[in-house]
């Protein structure tokens, strides 16, 4: 692997101007001059209508799935800890990661090829009707006494395929709706939209779910409900133009791409393996209510912990995006995130446990910020559906399959053996992509 592209971040631009080939890209090795034309302001994406429905889905839909995916876990840990141990606790409230990555897995090309042949607005309706059924019958089950992990294993599956779909459309669609001269600034308000959905929603999840897990449901449906309003309301052209190939050969050409694009690959799969290993928040059940001894409030706070940290960097990036060293911003974003989580699983005090979060979140928003950009960058528009599909496999197995290997370790090694693995699993993964892939150290512009 580490004789992948030569090319850093500034060659990376490029291709928002023209689909390189891969001999092109392999090319890309000196730091060639970066063109200095001005990009217009963010205040330019206001005149754009339908871009403003599609930010305002991507950010309601982004934190409706989050309150979802924390009320499940907290309503899980309740009802296994009624006959279970903690450490068999720990492990179903692992397997609703599981249950939810299993379709995402499976549903993944034919997702993406999905995404880049049919109208992307009617896939994103369809998969919030989904979302919006699953949701449903979550709090119906949970008023009525009816929920059991079984239950929630069988919703969190239906989820997961459901945003199997919802990703690759969700990502191909946005820079359909915007002129290309406002691309980047798109792109920068498209991954802001996620991450902060993704900083509130854990948040406002804590403090929903220690009120009751039905009002966090209800609440989740009225987001899913206002996203598909504002995806219905999109006026302009949602369908793809379709390249020559059957099926399974548009697959195999997504696969084949994200592989030839080292520096994509680098980054998505760090991302993969350290957030996989160094996944404690889904442990924060275990930790509130048997470690801390802090319950529901506690729970809450915990939860609102990575969501400070994370809001404190996204300030700071706003306000001095990143300009150079972005490879090793990412990989030093990484390495904190590694020291934080065993920091956190180390802890016996609530603030401390809080203060490890906010620097977990801060460190992660530094690294997600840094791939995000890439990726978005450097796929051309017609494979953006089977692009952003490999890169939501690999989001997914971060976020999905990381609670699923916190709750098998913590299975066997506890909870706070388990944190303190992950967290030095994810220090190693950093050191060892580092080598392998020298070339997104190296990386240096992001614009």
């Amino acid at each position: 692997m580490t004789r992948g592209a030569r090319a850093d971040l500034r060659s990376v631009a490029a291709p928002l101007q023209a689909a390189p080939t891969p001999a092109k890209l392999e090319r890309m090795s000196s730091p060639a001059p970066v063109d200095d034309e001005p990009v217009p302001s963010a205040r330019a994406l206001l005149k754009e209508r339908d871009y403003l429905f599609f930010w305002g889905t991507r950010w309601t839909g982004s934190f409706g799935s989050q309150i979802q995916s924390v009320a499940m876990g907290w309503q899980m840990y309740g009802l296994a800890r009624q006959t279970r141990s903690v450490e068999e606790s720990a492990f179903l409230v692992g397997m609703i990661g599981l249950a939810a990555f299993v379709p995402v897995f499976l549903l993944t090309l034919p997702a993406g090829e999905a995404a880049d042949r049919y109208d992307r607005k009617k896939l994103l309706l369809t998969c919030l009707s989904g979302e919006i059924v699953s949701v449903l019958a979550l709090a119906v089950a949970t008023v009525n006494g009816w929920a059991t992990p079984a239950l929630l294993l069988g919703i969190a599956f239906l989820f997961g395929a459901s945003r199997a779909f919802f990703a690759p459309a969700n990502t191909a669609l946005g820079p359909m709706l915007v002129p290309r001269v406002l691309l980047p600034r798109a792109i920068a308000w498209n991954s802001l939209a996620w991450q902060t959905a993704s900083i509130a929603g854990p948040a406002a999840a804590g403090l929903l779910v220690a009120r009751s897990p039905q009002t966090a449901y209800f609440t989740t449906f009225g987001l899913y409900a206002f996203s598909a309003l504002l995806v219905f309301s999109i006026r302009g052209n949602a369908k793809p133009e379709v390249k020559p190939g059957s099926r399974w050969q548009l697959m195999k050409e997504g696969l084949a791409y994200v592989w030839r694009q080292k520096i994509v690959f680098g980054a998505i799969s760090l991302d993969l393996f350290a957030v996989l290993l160094g996944g404690a928040t889904a442990l924060l059940p275990v930790f509130a209510r048997d470690i801390l001894h802090v319950g529901a409030q506690g729970f809450g706070i915990l939860r609102a912990g990575p969501a400070m940290g994370a809001t404190a960097v996204a300030l700071w990036l706003a306000a001095h995006p990143i300009r150079r060293h972005a490879g090793i911003i990412m990989f030093l974003g990484v390495a904190i995130f590694g020291a934080a989580t065993v920091a956190f699983g180390l802890s016996h005090s609530l603030w401390v446990s809080v203060g490890a979060l906010a620097v977990l979140g801060g460190a992660d928003m530094l690294s997600v910020f840094v791939r995000q950009t890439l990726v978005q960058l450097v796929t051309p528009d017609h494979m953006r559906g089977r692009v952003a599909a490999v890169s939501s496999v690999f989001i997914g197995a971060s976020n999905e399959l990381g609670e699923f290997e916190s709750g098998v370790v913590a299975r066997w090694l506890g909870p706070i053996g388990a944190a303190v693995f992950g967290g030095v699993g994810a220090l190693v993964v950093t050191a060892l992509w580092s080598r392998l892939f020298p070339d997104l150290r190296r990386a240096d512009r992001l614009a």
